[in-house]
This record gives structure tokens, sequence and C-alpha cells, in this order.
């Protein structure tokens, strides 16, 4: 694939965050990282277009966070209080 000299401004604790994961050996570069960052957000978005397309629409918010609860992309909800 072509790569593309480009550049970006991204907070600094994002930064610390991607060269701290370069570092620890879980991304080869900084580019690296950022382009892995890119696909994932270029999948996720033709991911709700093929769902916007099976429901004639965006997805129901209640079905969309079944979803992510099932493939566990989002930590599950905190108890409510102490049970007695």
């Amino acid at each position: 694939m072509r790569s593309e000299r480009v550049t970006v401004t991204l907070p600094a604790e994002l930064v610390a965050v991607a060269r701290e994961a370069v570092r620890a050996g879980h991304s080869s570069s900084l580019s690296a990282y950022v382009a892995e960052a890119v696909t994932a957000r270029q999948t996720r978005d033709r991911s709700l277009a093929v769902l916007a397309d099976l429901y004639g629409g965006p997805p129901p918010p209640d079905e969309l966070d079944a979803a992510r609860r099932s493939l566990r992309l989002v930590p599950p909800p905190a108890p409510l209080g102490r049970p007695r």
C-alpha cells in the first residue's frame, strides 16, 4: 500500500498513550498506531452503514448497546449501590 505523509494535531494525552503503546511493543511505530486507529474507525463506520441499510436507518440505540455488550465492546455496567 502506498503511504502519504500528513500532518495532524492531536491532544498531548493521546500522543503520550500512543507513544507508550509503541514503547511497549503494541505497535511498530507512531505512524502504524495512527494508521491502525484510522482503519478501526473506517471499519466501524462501514459496519454502521451496513446496519443502517438493514434497518432502513440508524439502528435503535438499545439494539446497538445490546450488540456492544454481546461482543464485549463495552465494559459491563457498574452495579447500582450495595445490595442489602
